[in-house]
């Protein structure tokens, strides 16, 4: 890793933490910690599940819970069953938080306008343009690829996901049974395995991998959701793939594509695949690429 680098990143964190005031006592002069207020802020007017506002904010169970605790002491908060799940626990905010959430609010809209006010048009806009491009890449930095049971159930909603969007581009539908289908048995070991990318805890895309004899496997299902593209999830997914199939011995990966799928046609070369010739008889195959590893 670049030692410049990790320099800039590491002057970068310490402007913003200060510019922000993440390290007061008192953030935004209400009395309490960013973590606090930032739990207020999540929680907002219509409640959170208290495992969601776990994974939103990164939390382990324990610390979450102690900011709950302080909350509901000061009479902010309050965490009840949840009306539809009676095992899971639900934080909403008292009239008092939902008068804090407000206020926070507008604070936080003042703080931007104090960073804003003192740049010209041109300096503005070139600013919030770049904390847009810092957000996109922290947010791309923080996906995470792992292997994943093809029957677990982020698994099948990814899939299903795939599926629908697959048969709303095909010029002909879908079906996923047609073809060089790749089933749950053949992506699961030992005959193949899957992968699932995520954001914040959340499901945005998959792929998998099935043998289809010694050396060679064939990868399957590769798709990324609407809200995590242009973020380089897919190439992330292929690696993953690529760094696995290598771990089972495997020489060479190959897979297909339909000429529907522009995006995909793009990618494998600059993944390293090559254009080879038919190898299966899939129906919605236009592309077929082969990389050796």
């Amino acid at each position: 890793m670049d030692a410049q680098q990790i320099a800039l990143v590491r002057r970068f964190n310490r402007l913003i933490t200060q510019r922000v005031g993440a390290l007061d006592d008192s953030y935004l002069q209400r009395g309490r910690p960013l973590g606090e207020a930032r739990m207020i802020y999540e929680i907002g007017p219509a409640g959170r599940e208290v495992g969601e506002l776990r994974r939103v904010l990164g939390l382990d169970s324990g610390y979450a819970s102690r900011l709950l605790r302080s909350l509901e002491a000061q009479g902010l908060a309050q965490v009840m069953a949840s009306a539809t799940d009676r095992r899971r626990r639900e934080a909403r905010l008292t009239a008092k938080g939902l008068a804090e959430h407000a206020a926070y609010d507008r604070r936080s809209d003042a703080l931007a306008e104090s960073i804003l006010a003192p740049l010209d048009v041109g300096r503005r806009e070139r600013l919030t343009s770049a904390m847009a491009e810092v957000e996109r890449l922290l947010r791309a930095a923080s996906i995470e690829v792992r292997l994943e049971p093809v029957a677990s159930a982020d698994a099948r909603w990814c899939l299903e996901s795939y599926f629908r969007e697959l048969a709303a581009r095909f010029e002909h539908g879908f079906d996923p049974g047609e073809g060089d289908a790749a089933t749950g048995a053949e992506m699961s070991p030992p005959h193949g395995f899957f992968v699932i990318a995520r954001l914040d805890g959340r499901p945005v895309g998959c792929g998998g991998l099935k043998v289809m004899g010694p050396g060679l496997g064939e990868i399957k299902r590769v798709w990324t959701a609407e809200e995590a593209r242009r973020m380089g999830v897919a190439a992330r997914i292929m690696a993953a793939l690529e760094d696995e199939a290598r771990r089972w011995g495997l020489a060479t990966v190959r897979l297909d594509t339909n000429r529907a799928l522009a995006e995909a046609q793009a990618l494998y070369p600059r993944l390293g695949y090559r254009k080879v010739a038919r190898f299966n008889d899939n129906p919605y195959a236009d592309h077929w690429f082969e990389k050796a590893l």
